[in-house]
């Protein structure tokens, strides 16, 4: 959508990762373990030539709906019930744990390599936007059939739809007809 702003940081590699599933087109981007591998690896989370399994890719796949579900919830939506333990069991996967720097920083880290290290590092950075705040303001639009996701820069977190022009007016006309009804019936 073009009304996406990017997320700060390393969140964006979040924002990213999800939207590599354009939910109204239907076109996904990690369709393959190939193009999953690639994604990774342009992002540094891969060394490149690390092959994807096809079972690792569906399980990142799983963990990439999981967070848009969390995302929807931060819309004011309901998560999918499933989507704590799909990112649990990425996280057991992963290895993510608590490492401390020699400088005195603190945060998670995957102790695995591989396509697992990779979301690892996905989930880590989600943890640490969770931590610091930021993480409230990346959301799934409402706009059911879209479900793109974008960063809320209002000041008053109030952003509902990844683009007013598109999906925010798709949602006011039809309120508007579905108010036009209701009067005439």
């Amino acid at each position: 959508m073009s009304g996406s702003a990017a997320a700060p940081g390393e969140l964006e590699l979040v924002r990213a990762f999800v939207n590599t599933l354009d939910v109204e087109s239907g076109e996904d981007a990690l369709a393959s373990p190939g193009a999953l591998e690639l994604w990774f690896a342009e992002r540094g989370l891969l060394p490149r030539g690390v092959a994807a399994r096809p079972a690792e890719t569906r399980r990142a796949l799983a963990v990439r709906e999981a967070l848009r579900s969390l995302l929807a919830a931060n819309n004011g939506g309901r998560p999918d019930g499933g989507a704590a333990r799909v990112l649990d069991s990425a996280a057991g996967r992963a290895g993510l744990s608590l490492r401390f720097g020699p400088e005195g920083s603190a945060g998670l880290q995957p102790g695995a390599g591989g396509v697992d290290g990779a979301v690892g590092w996905l989930l880590a950075i989600a943890a640490d936007a969770m931590a610091a705040g930021s993480w409230a303001r990346l959301k799934a639009c409402r706009a059911e059939g879209c479900r793109w996701v974008f960063y809320d820069r209002a000041r008053n977190r109030s952003r509902a739809w990844c683009s007013m022009a598109v999906c925010g007016n798709r949602a006011k006309a039809r309120a508007h007809r579905e108010r036009g009804r209701g009067r005439s019936g």
